[in-house]
């Protein structure tokens, strides 16, 4: 074994890039039809609302707002077109709410409450469908400045969601924004929302601030997407340990989320602390929860790219193999072949660097192949491992050259 030997961490890169992807990063804030309760299934119990809202004084969602609140009420001339846009949402019937929303917003005889929720209940209508035009519907209520404040701030809270949906964080931002200078609110819904959005945007102190204020807010009524975004927020800002701290709090509070475990094992590894990342898959692995080819992979990938622990890697990708969990593939032969070989089994190195060759994108496993029959002393499978690497390509040539040119 004193000849030229493979590198050691080919895998890493390719590998362990797969493994940080699984950070939390999924947005929370809540769908675009939970403000208008629950969308479609919620169109019935909103248009309830709605004529609640008409005949009696709710509770003030937004107790706090400079905004005045308008009379808010429907006229006895229009009260009847303004009926039949309510039955036609509260029967979902797209096709219909739109085309008598815009004819009463073309109206004008209606007044500011009749275009405002007549464009209210048409961006309720379209959410989902068409949520570039449910925007410009929604934002037509806010111009028209007819609706009470809780529906006034519920549809400027839903554009700035839907704006976010559409990948207009910095506008989302704003909105939320605006809303929150409108209205003083503190809510922890509308703190998390900001959150999130400052998150997408990359400016993670002041998504760590936005979210921990809601978290502290809504105390036992937090939402777990919540700590989630805060603890990838302090990831993403290169604070590992803060973010192994919320992890594993919320983890001793589920123990069996997969998704929770596998951010915390890749928290681990940020922070360096390896066999803290290994401990926690091995039991994930022990109880069955490692089902996926990348569960597999993150866990061989740790093993081989740990001094002294190769084995235990090759047995991780056997376990995987005869579960038929992991793919026979060439990421597959190449980690065993590695392993195998900075393992002092170089039959079992070539074997499986023989069959990942051929399924390898360019030479260099035939190359590393070469290297490895070289020094065992089967020069002449070597040179013709050597010839195949050149016939696809490798970044040093020469070495394959040089093995070419050994007599013997």
């Amino acid at each position: 074994m004193s000849k030229t030997f493979p590198v050691r961490h080919a895998l890493s890169a390719a590998v362990l890039a797969l493994f940080l992807t699984g950070a939390a990063t999924e947005t929370f804030a809540q769908s675009a039809s939970d403000a208008f309760n629950s969308g479609r299934k919620g169109r019935k119990a909103d248009k309830e609302q709605q004529d609640k809202e008409s005949t009696a004084k709710v509770e003030a969602k937004y107790p706090n707002a400079t905004r005045e609140e308008p009379e808010a009420k429907a006229s006895a001339k229009l009260s009847s077109k303004l009926k039949k846009i309510f039955d036609a949402y509260g029967e979902n019937d797209v096709a219909k709410v739109v085309p008598l929303a815009d004819e009463m917003i073309a109206n004008d005889k209606a007044n500011a409450y009749e275009r405002a929720i007549s464009a209210r209940l048409a961006a309720a209508s379209l959410i989902g469908e068409d949520d570039a035009k449910a925007m410009a519907y929604l934002q037509k209520a806010l111009d028209f400045n007819g609706l009470s404040n809780n529906e006034h701030y519920d549809s400027m809270l839903m554009l700035g969601q839907l704006q976010m949906q559409g990948d207009d964080d910095a506008k989302g931002l704003a909105t939320v924004d605006k809303l929150i200078a409108e209205t003083k609110t503190t809510s922890p819904d509308v703190l998390a929302i900001k959150g999130n959005a400052l998150y997408r945007l990359e400016r993670y102190p002041e998504a760590i601030t936005a979210l921990q204020q809601a978290i502290d807010t809504a105390g036992a009524e937090a939402k777990p997407e919540w700590q989630q975004l805060l603890m990838a927020s302090y990831f993403d800002s290169d604070q590992p340990a803060k973010a192994a701290e919320i992890a594993e709090a919320a983890l001793a509070k589920n123990p069996d989320d997969k998704k929770l475990q596998m951010n915390l094992a890749s928290i681990y590894m940020q922070a360096e602390q390896n066999d803290k990342a290994i401990a926690l898959l091995e039991k994930m692995r022990a109880k069955g929860q490692l089902t996926e080819d990348r569960d597999y992979r993150n866990l061989y990938a740790m093993y081989l790219n740990t001094e002294g622990r190769e084995k235990e890697g090759i047995a991780v990708i056997k376990d995987g193999l005869d579960k038929g969990v992991i793919k026979p593939d060439y990421q597959t032969y190449l980690a065993l072949g590695q392993a195998y070989y900075f393992t002092d089994q170089p039959a079992l190195a070539i074997e499986n660097y023989q069959k990942a060759a051929p399924l390898a994108p360019d030479g260099e496993a035939y190359l590393n192949l070469a290297r490895i029959l070289w020094g065992e002393d089967r020069l002449g499978e070597a040179k013709q491992a050597a010839q195949k690497a050149l016939d696809k390509g490798v970044k040093k040539p020469e070495e394959a050259r040089k093995i070419l040119a050994q007599k013997g």
